[in-house]
């Protein structure tokens, strides 16, 4: 394994605020045609299927080949009628899914999304901002999106129980850098009811290395998951390997932001060179875990 990459704290959390920016930005040019949700074509409307292949998500589908939401959403075991906790939207990949899907069921969506105000991040505010402009300007398509907040002062991120499944996708090595991993499965705990599912996709780093305890190149073991779940109180119920990539090396120059969507490309001592570039973009997105818990009954 190379050399590890080991950004502050800081400029890891920079840097999933300025992806999910540039995310954003290229769905809304996308979205400058208007769409009708109520074309009488494809799946029926309201499901999954419908969902994920909805027109309103022209830009994002590109990625659903590595993502696999249909596949992944079902293994959480995702209903229309489910209250859905979605820490980090980040530029709402899955609030496109999510949002429609449950506003269609009758089911309720919190977007638990970076802490704002006094002292934020400029660049987490300016995505908080134009996210929340973004899901309120058609509420005919989405519902009313409930946002709430998470980081290292927040409160809880719904009323306590209320929640049916919680979702964490790709974030945990943001918040181990941030000091807050453990806080995040605890409100996660609290808000869902007994019973209730936390789903938990995360970039997977090998068995055999040793584990970074700030995560700095963005990969995080799996038996460290299941221990910060176990801690907070949750019950392990199964994984799947949805989301496995064998041909992800997990020794990148920029750690897993070398790999797409990201496709980090340059820093401070180093500019990779186009044939670099392109063995990095023929791994495409990283390998990942895909886990399933729960809370008690």
């Amino acid at each position: 394994m190379g050399p590890a990459f080991r950004p502050d704290r800081r400029s890891v959390l920079l840097g999933v605020s300025a992806a999910a920016l540039t995310t954003l930005a290229a769905c809304n040019r996308e979205a400058e045609e208007p769409v009708d949700p109520d074309a009488p074509v494809g799946p029926p409307k309201g499901s999954l299927e419908w969902a994920v292949q909805g027109p309103w998500r022209a830009q994002d589908r590109i990625r659903d080949g590595a993502r696999h939401p249909m596949e992944t959403l079902r293994f959480f075991g995702l209903q229309p009628r489910m209250t859905v906790v979605d820490f980090w939207p980040g530029s709402g990949w899955y609030t496109e899914i999510l949002a429609p899907y449950l506003h269609e069921g009758e089911g309720k969506y919190y977007a638990a999304g970076f802490e704002t105000g006094p002292g934020s991040d400029p660049a987490q505010t300016a995505l908080m901002n134009a996210f929340q402009q973004r899901f309120d300007a058609d509420r005919r398509l989405y519902g009313e999106i409930e946002f709430s907040a998470f980081g290292s002062t927040s409160g809880p991120v719904a009323p306590a129980g209320t929640a049916d499944l919680v979702l964490f996708m790709r974030n945990i090595h943001a918040w181990m850098a941030a000091g807050i991993a453990e806080k995040a499965f605890a409100d996660a705990y609290g808000a869902l009811r007994p019973g209730g599912v936390l789903g938990i996709e995360q970039h997977r780093l090998s068995p055999e290395a040793d584990q970074d305890p700030a995560a700095a190149n963005g990969y995080v073991q799996e038996a460290f998951v299941k221990q910060l779940a176990a801690e907070a109180g949750f019950i392990f119920v199964a994984a799947s390997e949805i989301n496995a990539n064998e041909t992800d090396t997990r020794d990148h120059p920029f750690g897993v932001d070398s790999l797409p969507p990201t496709r980090r490309s340059q820093g401070p001592d180093r500019v990779l060179t186009p044939e670099e570039r392109a063995k990095l973009d023929a791994i495409g997105e990283s390998d990942r875990m895909t886990l399933k818990f729960r809370k008690p009954e």
